[in-house]
């Protein structure tokens, strides 16, 4: 049986306070069959991200030249994936919301032939401390995906994902300031299955965040309307392309 490559990637912008607990957090040795490679996507850090990325352990560092925005770095970040041959990409958030520790249960509904595309969720988790405004846009953009794609969906904002290796490759993000919502639409409207796992979220205690409301409303909204209008061909999906061995697969959920 061949083994997987799990590519994780943090796409990063001025992390330096943070980036090196998520990165120690990432489990790399879950499962015999499964290895496991950190990537850093440098969006045009000011500080030391990319030299805390290195000490703590990532073993590829890739920098933009500029500050290009969170969709653009998720972009780049699966556009590496795919040259690094990974079978599966995990993104993970570099400011240490998202619990990496359970990136091997995000990964077993991948391993167990159930979806292509899985998301943490925070809301069929922990939200505990997520301020108001940060939880009544979510619930609005989560709303307006699910009303989109008849499908109902419970945190359409998660900044933990992963992604199949066909998911990957037909992956599209139409514009550079965020990728949430759009990748989502994109995926489930060409025929990828998507699964959300419970995560247990934290509130960020080190740098700031990127989102602004006033910037977020006046570029998600109108990438959305412009991602369901476009049309996308169906895409065929092998079901089967990460099985594990079935009495490996136990070992996932154990």
């Amino acid at each position: 049986m061949k083994t997987q490559k799990v590519v994780v990637f943090l796409p990063a912008h001025n992390e330096e306070e943070s980036i090196t607990e998520v990165i120690e957090k990432i489990p790399r040795y879950f499962h015999s069959m499964v290895k496991v490679e950190v990537l850093v996507i440098d969006d045009g850090s000011t500080d030391q991200t990319v030299a805390v990325s290195k000490k703590a352990g990532a073993d590829h560092v890739v920098s933009l030249p500029k500050n290009r925005g969170l969709g653009a770095a998720v972009r780049e970040g699966l556009r590496q994936c795919e040259r690094l041959g990974a079978d599966i990409a995990v993104m993970i958030d570099a400011d240490n919301e998202y619990p990496a520790r359970q990136i091997p249960e995000l990964l077993a509904p991948i391993f167990n032939g159930e979806a292509d595309y899985t998301m943490g969720s925070r809301f069929l988790g922990n939200i505990n401390g997520m301020r108001l405004n940060r939880r009544l846009g979510n619930y609005f953009f989560t709303f307006l995906q699910s009303l989109l794609l008849r499908k109902w969906i419970y945190d359409g904002q998660s900044g933990m994902r992963a992604f199949s290796k066909q998911a990957i490759r037909h992956a599209e993000i139409i514009h550079d300031y965020n990728y949430a919502q759009v990748i989502t639409l994109n995926l489930v409207r060409k025929g990828f299955r998507v699964k959300e796992i419970p995560i247990h979220y934290q509130v960020r205690t080190k740098g700031q965040s990127f989102i602004k409301f006033k910037a977020y409303m006046t570029s998600v909204f109108p990438a959305i309307l412009r991602e369901i209008s476009r049309r996308v061909e169906k895409v065929d999906i092998n079901t089967t392309a990460h099985l594990l061995h079935e009495d490996k697969r136990k070992r996932l959920s154990s």
